[in-house]
């Protein structure tokens, strides 16, 4: 009989990330198979989607509260799938609310549950390891600072590392971004990204504006290209940029090409989240910033427990870029955060170097090494000896 493995995946990162891992065990057991939640890079990699991944996808907690039912009855549909063929392993990739609650269920039923991706017990909400000590059978973390914390709560863990950092170039070419995008060599370019999802560019794109009218007032050479991933992000930047008096700003919209904005920009403004671990990875200087309701930031502020949001200060455990939350992120106050990156090279230079070391302990070559930590799982498998006893 095939290693089957049952595996759950949510929104496109997720996706993306489970896409690598089914390539790197399937080159270790190339008959295993694989089914439950994923998207299409999962599926051109062979995986059986009962359900798309974009059925997880929830924007916020009042979206997650109307749609509680539905992902409710998806995820007891899988369980009764799973409890009944009895695949030889669980894999939960991010989406932490839907998967916890799974793999301890999958569990209980004798069946290993490995969840990819740690959830962020060291920023908030530190008291789910609990829960993810009761429910998973190891867990796999992309940051080297995580391991310890799970150690301590008897989890055993894994440190794989980073896939952005196997796939960003160490040495991004900028001049080649430029020359992608039409950008001149000798012009200065900050690149606008206002987040992937509508709440953040409808809360973000108005202060986005004033801040580069700012800039562009102190520096006319100063151009803006802004990076949107859907066509309805577009739309609300299109709509904030009609009802911007300084509509003469020289702004470039792009489909896309968030990466190539970046790298060919000489400075990010870029709303927290993952785009910011891509700049870093990209070396480029950045100011952080992010908006929401005022209700949700007071909840999430009380409970964090670190003084950053933003992962390159997170991972260098001091501040090395600005960051603007809130009512701090007036148009002010970003554009000058902006320009000081813009006058001062040499603090640039020391930056990329720390960016630099970054990049280095990220690179692990992630797939294979959360691929190296599932197969002495899958105790059927031919081809594998178990190294140690599955938890």
């Amino acid at each position: 009989m095939a290693i089957r493995i049952a595996m759950v995946a949510g929104e496109a990162s997720g996706d993306l990330l489970a896409s690598h891992l089914i390539r790197a065990l399937k080159q270790r057991v190339p008959d295993i198979e694989f089914f439950g939640i994923g998207g299409p890079k999962m599926q051109a990699e062979g995986f059986n989607a009962e359900w798309a991944c974009e059925r997880l996808a929830v924007h916020g907690y009042v979206d997650a509260l109307k749609r509680y039912r539905e992902l409710s009855g998806i995820r007891r549909s899988l369980l009764r799938q799973i409890r009944r063929e009895r695949p030889d392993a669980f894999i939960g990739v991010d989406a932490p609310d839907f998967n916890l609650w799974l793999e301890g269920q999958v569990r209980s039923a004798g069946i290993p549950a490995i969840h990819f991706v740690s959830p962020s017990i060291w920023a908030w909400r530190g008291g789910r390891i609990r829960k993810i000590a009761r429910s998973v059978s190891r867990m796999l973390c992309l940051f080297p600072f995580e391991p310890a914390l799970y150690e301590r709560a008897g989890v055993p863990v894994d440190y794989v590392g980073h896939p952005l950092a196997d796939v960003f170039p160490l040495h991004p070419d900028r001049d080649a971004a430029r020359e992608m995008l039409g950008i001149p060599p000798e012009s200065r370019v900050v690149a606008l990204l206002p987040g992937s999802r509508q709440s953040e560019v409808r809360n973000l794109a108005p202060v986005y504006l004033q801040a580069a009218r700012i800039l562009h007032e102190r520096h006319p050479d100063v151009s803006f290209v802004v990076p949107l991933a859907t066509r309805e992000t577009r739309e609300l930047f299109v709509e904030a940029l009609k009802g911007f008096p300084g509509k003469e700003l020289p702004v470039r919209m792009l489909f896309g090409h968030a990466v190539e904005a970046m790298t060919a920009a000489d400075v990010v403004l870029v709303a927290s989240g993952t785009a910011s671990l891509e700049a870093a990875l990209l070396k480029r200087p950045m100011v952080i910033c992010y908006r929401m309701g005022k209700w949700q930031y007071r909840l999430m502020k009380r409970m964090a427990y670190l003084p950053w949001v933003g992962l390159p200060n997170v991972l260098c455990n001091e501040t090395v870029v600005p960051e603007l939350l809130q009512d701090a992120a007036t148009p002010e106050a970003l554009s000058d955060a902006l320009e000081k990156w813009l006058v001062d090279p040499e603090g640039c230079r020391r930056l990329e170097e720390r960016f630099s070391a970054m990049h280095l302990t990220l690179r692990q070559n992630t797939a294979e090494k959360a691929a190296a930590a599932i197969l002495p799982y899958l105790s059927r498998s031919s081809e594998w000896k178990p190294s140690h006893q599955p938890a």
